[in-house]
């Protein structure tokens, strides 16, 4: 199985449609999303994700006002991948709506940092990967296991971390979220990271960092401007935190994206 283009956060007004090829593409619907096939439509909520196939004609427009946010994972499969597929009754060409969107979501991120990488491990990363995806999806038509965690405000908990990573840009602060759920900070960090094990600040450094690596490659911005969009204030600061995360500069980060 072979990678050829991972792309995050992306939005669009417009309907989104197929591309010939023997390419398939793995979609993650961020928002309410429509699939359309000629005059047959339905509409799905965010944490959608659909396996779509090139021969099948298909459009995806959103379901709403605001623009269709989604993310995007092109690859290529051998037959001993089909019959992988095959063997787990993988669908094909079907929305799949998402119980937690989130492992998915990592996955991507994870594959999107790892594409700039020059490892000789990079093709076995990115294969076991998709394997991840796969699983993800068709998990979803078992019986859970377990119940959701018996963590308090559980479903707050989980809406706002799906913000988080749908917007941001915004200036999250915990004094107005801890506000406008009536806790102390004190109670929300202990939930939170009981909750997903990261704080909300991790939370929010990495779906800024997801933005930023995403203007990387789709644009010409510079640097300074990247950092600005993604809400850094100092040029520096956010220099170092993306080599920290990302385990390259973000300059580097633009010139390895530029030659993959």
């Amino acid at each position: 199985m072979r990678v050829t283009r991972i792309m995050l956060g992306r939005s669009q007004q417009t309907p989104v449609r197929g591309e010939s090829g023997s390419d398939l593409r793995l979609f993650l619907f961020r928002t309410p999303v429509i699939v359309g096939s000629g005059s047959d439509e339905r509409t799905f909520p965010g944490g959608t994700v659909m396996i779509y196939s090139s021969g099948v004609k298909r459009y995806f427009r959103p379901a709403g006002t605001s623009a269709l946010r989604f993310d995007c994972v092109t690859f290529r499969m051998n037959h001993a991948d089909r019959q992988y597929a095959a063997s787990m009754d993988l669908p094909f060409d079907e929305p799949v709506e998402l119980r937690d969107s989130l492992p998915v979501s990592a996955i991507l991120k994870n594959m999107q940092t790892q594409s700039v990488s020059l490892g000789r491990l990079k093709e076995e990363f990115m294969e076991l990967s998709m394997r991840q995806l796969f699983i993800c999806i068709c998990s979803e038509g078992e019986s859970p296991v377990e119940e959701l965690p018996d963590i308090p405000r559980y479903a707050q908990l989980k809406a706002l971390r799906d913000a988080v990573y749908d917007d941001p840009m915004r200036i999250w602060s915990v004094d107005e979220v801890c506000a406008d759920m009536r806790i102390s900070s004190a109670y929300f960090h202990r939930i939170y990271r009981k909750a997903f094990g990261v704080t909300l600040r991790q939370d929010v450094i990495e779906s800024r960092l997801t933005a930023a690596a995403e203007l990387l490659e789709t644009t010409d911005l510079s640097v300074s401007a990247v950092a600005e969009r993604c809400g850094y204030d100092s040029d520096s600061y956010f220099m170092r935190q993306f080599r920290l995360h990302k385990g390259v500069t973000p300059t580097e980060y633009r010139r390895r994206a530029a030659e993959k």
